[in-house]
Order: C-alpha cells, then sequence, then structure tokens
C-alpha cells in the first residue's frame, strides 16, 4: 500500500455532512472500515450509552459495534454488536474499545483493546473523576486482543487472553491499548501500540506516566505477538502522540498520529507524519501538518472540532481513498461535547496532484 502522505491534508475533500455513522442515545467513538465480501462497506466502532459521561464512560460500558453502507462515506446503518460485554473473568469482559479491521488471505482479523474490572459498572450520571479507584481499575486493566471470523457478518472467534500485555519493569506495565497493524509481504504483522507506565513512588496524583508508543511483532496473526524493545518510541524528543496509524509505503512504513501539544506538526491535536524504514526506528517529520481539526463540510462551512482523533485511513487498489476520524462538538478536546460520532473524509487521487 501506499500514499501521496506529504499531501495527505491537501487531498482532503469537503466532508459530507451525512456522512460517518451516529447512533441516537451513544457516544460513538473509533472507526475502522473495511469492503466486505458483500461488496459494501463495514465499519466496525465503539459505543457506550449517554447515561454515562463521554470521558471516562467507555472505560465502563463500551461495546465494538459494526455498521455498514453502499459507498465508503455512509451514512453508515446500525448492524450489530461484535464484541459486547462477557462478564468480569474475562480479560475484555466489561468493555471493547480501538477497534481496527484488517483482512489477511480469507480471514478478517479485528484488533481492539479490552478490559475489565470487579465491581458494578458505575450508575447514571454518577461521577467518575480521574481519581476514583474504579477508573484506576479500568485503566491499569487495558490490554490488547484479537477476534478473526471468515465472514465479515461473523461470528467472530475471541481470544479468551490479550495478543499483547503489560511487561513488568518496562514503560509498558501499566497498560496497553490503541493497537495499529500492518501486514508485511510475508504475512508478518508491525504492530504499534499505546503504552503508560507506572510512577515511581511516592505516588501523588495520576498513578502513570505520560502516552508512549511501543512496537510489537509476529511472524504471523495467528502467532504470538511480542515486544520488540525496552525504550519507546521518540524518547527524549519531548512529544506526547496518541492513536497510531500504520501503513507499508513505498520506501518503508509511514504513520500518522495525534499530537496532543503540538510541538511536531505545529497545532495541537492536530496530525503528525512519521516514517521507518524497518517498523523499529521511526523519524518525525517537524512542521509537517498531516491534518487538522478544522474541517471543510460539504455545505462550505469550515468549522473547528472539538476533537479529532483515531485516525484510519481506507486503501483501495493501493491507495489511500478515504480517511475516518472520531469527532466531536465542543471545543475543549472531548470534554465538553455533547455528540460524538464517526466522520469521513474522501482524498482526491495523489496522480492529480
Amino acid at each position: 500500500m501506499s500514499t501521496n502522505h506529504l499531501h495527505l491534508k491537501e487531498r482532503m475533500l469537503p466532508a459530507p455532512r451525512n456522512g460517518g455513522f451516529r447512533m441516537e442515545g451513544y457516544w460513538v467513538w473509533c472507526g475502522s472500515a473495511i469492503k466486505g465480501e458483500d461488496n459494501r462497506y463495514h465499519l466496525f466502532a465503539s459505543r457506550w450509552p449517554k447515561t454515562l459521561p463521554m470521558h471516562p464512560g467507555w472505560m465502563f460500558q463500551s461495546e465494538i459495534v459494526r455498521a455498514s453502507a453502499p459507498d465508503p462515506c455512509g451514512p453508515y446503518q446500525f448492524e450489530e454488536v461484535v464484541l459486547p460485554a462477557r462478564g468480569p473473568a474475562y480479560w475484555d469482559g466489561c468493555s471493547t474499545h480501538n477497534p481496527i479491521i484488517t483482512k489477511w488471505d480469507d480471514t478478517y482479523i479485528l484488533y481492539y483493546m479490552g478490559t475489565t474490572y470487579p465491581f458494578e459498572s458505575p450508575g447514571p450520571k454518577e461521577p467518575l473523576p480521574p481519581e476514583d479507584v474504579r477508573v484506576q481499575t479500568a485503566r491499569s486493566n487495558k490490554r490488547i486482543g484479537m477476534a478473526v471470523s471468515k465472514s465479515i457478518f461473523g461470528p467472530w472467534e475471541r481470544k479468551d487472553t490479550p495478543i499483547l500485555s503489560t511487561r513488568p519493569a518496562c514503560f509498558d506495565n501499566y497498560l496497553v491499548s490503541n493497537p495499529a497493524p500492518c501486514y508485511n509481504p510475508d504475512g508478518s504483522v508491525l504492530l504499534l501500540y499505546k503504552a503508560r507506565g507506572y510512577k515511581q513512588p511516592p505516588y501523588t496524583g495520576q498513578l502513570h506516566t505520560d502516552m508512549v508508543f511501543g512496537t510489537a511483532k509476529s511472524s504471523h496473526f495467528s502467532r504470538p505477538f511480542c515486544s520488540v524493545s525496552d525504550i519507546p518510541l521518540f524518547t527524549g524528543q519531548k512529544v506526547i502522540l496518541e492513536d497510531p496509524f500504520i501503513w507499508r509505503g513505498a520506501d518503508g512504513y509511514e504513520m500518522i498520529a495525534k499530537d496532543m501539544n503540538g510541538n511536531v506538526c505545529g497545532e495541537r491535536f492536530g496530525g503528525i507524519h512519521a516514517s521507518s524504514l524497518n517498523g523499529t526506528d521511526w523519524s518525525l517529520h517537524m512542521g509537517e501538518l498531516a491534518y487538522s481539526r478544522s474541517i471543510l463540510w460539504d455545505d462550505g462551512i469550515v468549522e473547528e472540532m472539538g476533537s479529532l482523533e483515531r485516525p484510519f485511513l481506507l486503501f483501495e487498489g493501493g491507495i489511500a481513498t478515504h480517511a475516518f476520524f472520531a469527532t466531536s462538538n465542543g471545543c475543549n478536546n472531548f470534554m465538553d461535547a455533547t455528540e460524538t460520532w464517526n466522520m469521513v473524509i474522501p482524498l482526491k487521487d495523489p496522480k492529480g496532484l
């Protein structure tokens, strides 16, 4: 797969107002699409009831759902719950989130984050401050898992153990989440992920460190994944990134991700671009804005979204044709959102640039 990454932002066409995926009564987040065997497009997203706060409500009742549409822009219609809650005894029994749908040969592979907790789910409108032990427990149990199916319609075979867990005495000993897989021609898999580590005592305030990225690899999606470094990506560069998405380019691997403080791309919460020859050593493209929270809609209005996260590129014929984002209204990231949904931005053919 390849895309003209240096012109990703310039390739973005007006976003359809009535595109993407929403659900009445639910917060909708994430978003990853694929063309199914029925020649329709299937979007895998996260949802949780609006009776809980948007954040951190997803840690407690998020579930991964599938929606479909005849074309990539949508609007997508809800079809089914793919990964529902299955009880606190399972590692992913209480919440599933961060879906990334892929396919290798004749198998659909759904990567995701799951978590569990040993208590009743919070009640409607119940306050959930960061220091609440329920929040800390649900967050610290975040792990990365996989479900597989021969059909986009399921059934999905869900593993009872994570494919990637935390490691003692490493930067990822608190949580791992936000999987970003990429397949190589030989079937091996490169997997980037978000991680946090425990802070050193004495513990004051939050227990965990800032977000960092780790790298894992597997010789095939059906075989074990192993983290390949004891040092996170971009160590010492004073950047905080989230939501990686990676793909194979003409000269190696490419990444886009959310820039939490704007030190890389120049826009807080905007998109960075990085590249790598081997998938392990990455170079940031300083000053390059891969995408912006300022969106041009198809009604001609430019709007700065409250948040623009979980970037995902849909490739067809080796070319990125559409960009998907989780987004919200408001103006303070997602903290003051009253609506969230998955939006789609069609991309110009790079040959025309």
